[in-house]
């Protein structure tokens, strides 16, 4: 059996860029983490705790539980990291090698949103919760393939979420595995909907947030053409992520001119969103307005 353990890569919400005031979080929505035999995942965990325990041994209060502490992945990868931690980089990086050296592979899943506020893009509740169940089904149906691709069950966690959510989620995904299940056979592969785990209590967890940290940082590499994030595809340790992508991951573009980016690609230093045009003459303030004019197109086709 294989273990996929998953996060969130950023928040439904509207976003316009990095530095808007309200909305900044993300150009992008979905879920990413990794899969492991389930014979590994226990030497995974062990490997991860230690080398926490070590690495961060001066921020762990002494009245912690080192096993229970966490280091979040937006204070592991923060935009000045290549810079002020590179060792951050490096400790990722080793993780990494570990979980291909155990047979694992990384995974994500991220749609981009349309550029604006929820006025501007005609968006709200009702569409932010359609989101974030696209990217559920699309997740659930990427891991089932990749499943069946290695000839294996494989059951699906993810970090813990209030109770009120968890109800409201559980029974769509559940209708959706056992709905798809009878005209996809992969469907199958998926023995549970997805278990609610406490990120305190599960290292690997902890290390799907790492991995969706990572996710979140190169997708808006890709995305926003004046990044905090441009030493993602330049960093040396980071390079242990390529090829180490389930063939099943993708960044889906929205409304784009260009095909969707998939496996180890939102890593590469060529962004095909800004290079499809050369010596690309828009000022970030032409930018911005033709991103308004995607949003406005967006808003007329949904009336």
């Amino acid at each position: 059996m294989l273990l996929a353990y998953i996060d969130e890569i950023g928040s439904t919400g509207a976003f316009i860029h990095p530095s808007h005031r309200r909305f900044s979080d993300s150009p992008a929505f979905g879920y990413g983490g990794f899969i492991i035999p389930e014979e590994n995942a226990r030497e995974l965990g062990a490997y991860f705790a230690e080398r926490k325990k070590e690495f961060f041994r001066n921020e762990i209060p002494s009245d912690t539980d080192p096993g229970r502490w966490e280091k979040k992945g937006s204070d592991l990868l923060y935009a000045l990291v290549a810079e002020e931690r590179p060792q951050n980089l490096r400790l990722l990086g080793s993780l990494m090698k570990k979980l291909r050296q155990l047979n694992g592979n990384l995974f994500y899943y991220a749609q981009e949103k349309p550029t604006g506020s929820p006025k501007e893009t005609n968006c709200g509740p009702t569409e932010f919760k359609e989101r974030e169940e696209t990217a559920m089904r699309e997740t659930l149906n990427r891991i089932a393939r990749h499943a069946d691709f290695h000839d294996s069950n494989v059951l699906v966690m993810m970090d813990q979420i209030n109770e009120k959510s968890r109800i409201q989620r559980l029974p769509t995904m559940y209708a959706h595995i056992l709905g798809r299940a009878s005209d996809y056979r992969e469907m199958r592969r998926i023995v549970e909907p997805p278990m609610h785990i406490d990120s305190e209590l599960s290292t690997n967890i902890q290390f799907a947030d790492w991995i969706c940290a990572l996710a979140k940082r190169a997708i808006e590499y890709q995305l926003v053409q004046d990044s905090r994030y441009h030493w993602v595809p330049n960093s040396q340790p980071l390079k242990a992520a390529r090829g180490l992508f389930t063939y099943e991951s993708k960044l889906r573009l929205y409304q784009r001119a260009i095909d969707d980016l998939n496996h180890s690609q939102i890593l590469n230093s060529e962004r095909p969103l800004f290079e499809a045009i050369p010596n690309n003459p828009l000022t970030a303030e032409n930018m911005e307005k033709l991103e308004r004019v995607r949003a406005a197109t967006f808003r007329d086709q949904k009336r």
